[in-house]
């Protein structure tokens, strides 16, 4: 065994009593990326008119793909905007083709292509809906940021301990993996047609929106109909099932090779299986173009159950 990536995962049950506890679940984390279906809840909430695949793209961390890139300025113009506004880093596509082909066709690093700008392009959005400023979006104290800490706040029945500044500019929030838990519940449990429902249902009816057609989060939505799946930055996942079967998983290394096996068997303590799980569950390793090793899950004895169970906040 050459490393060793130690995980935090925190698996509930339909009626959210825990399945499946290992490491400090009720400490403080970031979860990054796996808040933005809250931050497009709170959007929705405030006049944020957009659905189907365009909702679903304000939740992204995508790949770069054409469509990807289409899609956030489509959110732009709908609000009689472009891409200047945009704030978050210019960047190249993630997708291998998507990047191959804005550089063979003489172009380079833009914000529109960057993981999060249909999340900006969104609150961009929210914001002139509001006539609220565009320039200072970003910050803390801005109406929108004003209106997401709170929304964060209600649906994991907890106070914001810390803030940061996620990769692409945005404020970013710590709370616990328990906190986590019970709000992406609630986003599934919600009545149909309310915003939390409006949100979860976009999100998983269009899962190559939310990543990409060949990241795992959407491989594991497509093998698992009813699932919502959401990665963060430094290997955090959220998810839920439509039954309110859920969890989150924090790899503290912050190596994300770890994080899709962890998430596998995390699903699977909850009884969510499916063909072709297998092959995100155990990564191959390459030596010289062959096969020479593989990620293996170690299971240590399941920790205590939390005191507070998630339950649902709706």
């Amino acid at each position: 065994m050459e490393s060793t990536h130690r995980a935090r995962m925190l698996a509930v049950k339909a009626d959210g009593s825990p399945a499946r506890v290992h490491g400090a679940v009720d400490a403080l984390v970031s979860p990054r990326s796996s808040m933005k279906p809250l931050q497009a809840l709170a959007m929705v909430r405030n006049g944020l008119a957009l659905e189907g695949e365009l909702l679903a793209l304000a939740c992204a961390s995508h790949a770069g793909e054409t469509f990807h890139v289409d899609g956030a300025r489509k959110i732009l113009a709908g609000a009689g905007l472009d891409e200047s506004v945009l704030r978050c880093p210019e960047d190249l596509p993630e997708h291998a083709a998507a990047r191959d082909e804005v550089l063979r066709s003489g172009g380079e690093k833009a914000r529109i292509y960057m993981n999060c700008s249909g999340k900006h392009a969104a609150m961009l959005a929210t914001c002139a809906a509001n006539d609220w400023p565009l320039e200072t979006y970003l910050d803390p104290a801005h109406p929108l940021q004003r209106a997401i800490r709170a929304t964060v706040e209600e649906l994991t029945g907890e106070r914001v301990a810390a803030t940061g500044v996620d990769g692409c500019g945005a404020p970013l929030f710590f709370v616990s993996m328990l906190g986590v838990t019970r709000a992406f519940r609630a986003l599934v449990l919600a009545e149909p047609g309310t915003p939390e429902r409006r949100v979860a249902d976009a999100f998983r009816a269009h899962p190559e929106w939310t990543s990409g057609t060949v990241r795992p989060e959407a491989q594991l939505m497509r093998a698992i109909p009813g699932l919502l799946v959401k990665a963060g930055a430094e290997a955090f996942d959220a998810f839920v099932f439509e039954d309110g079967r859920a969890g989150t998983v924090k790899i503290e290394d912050g190596g994300q090779r770890a994080r899709v096996p962890v998430t596998v068997a995390a699903l699977r303590a909850l009884d969510l299986d499916a063909p072709g799980l297998e092959a995100l569950a155990t990564g191959t390793l390459y030596g010289g173009g062959h096969p020479v090793g593989e990620v293996r899950l170690r299971q240590e004895p399941s920790g205590p159950a939390p005191e507070t169970l998630p339950g649902t906040t709706a």
